[in-house]
């Protein structure tokens, strides 16, 4: 199961650069194999902070406006936006904790939940 968000070029601002809170966005392509490395991952990790994050994906081959706009040279790349800005990056295929402590550096607790310190 996944709560991941396909984006395009048409819809990448309304999805991703006017959300409130982190996103995360998974530039990826169907004959990338890293890509296929990441992805169920990243569907784990969509589940895991549903309400926290917010998770995508965009195919490059299909969207290539937005990948050349954040300067895409190699997938799997993902970027973390914050406020519409990107804040971080990760690129090519990487362990599962990698991904999550990125996730946990940037992910904020939802709208009257108090996270422990």
């Amino acid at each position: 199961m996944s709560n991941a968000v396909a984006v395009t070029d048409a819809t990448f601002e309304q999805e991703i650069e006017k959300h409130d809170g982190l996103a995360v966005v998974d530039f990826w392509a169907t004959w990338c194999g890293p890509c296929r490395i990441i992805a169920p991952i990243l569907d784990q990790l969509s589940v895991e902070y549903e309400g926290r994050v917010k998770v995508s994906k965009m195919d490059v081959d299909a969207n290539i406006k937005t990948a050349s706009r954040f300067n895409v040279r190699s997938i799997p790349m993902l970027l973390f936006f914050k406020g519409g800005k990107v804040v971080d990056q990760i690129i090519g295929a990487v362990p599962k904790q990698m991904i999550q402590s990125k996730f946990e550096q940037h992910a904020t607790a939802p709208q009257g939940v108090q996270r422990a310190v």
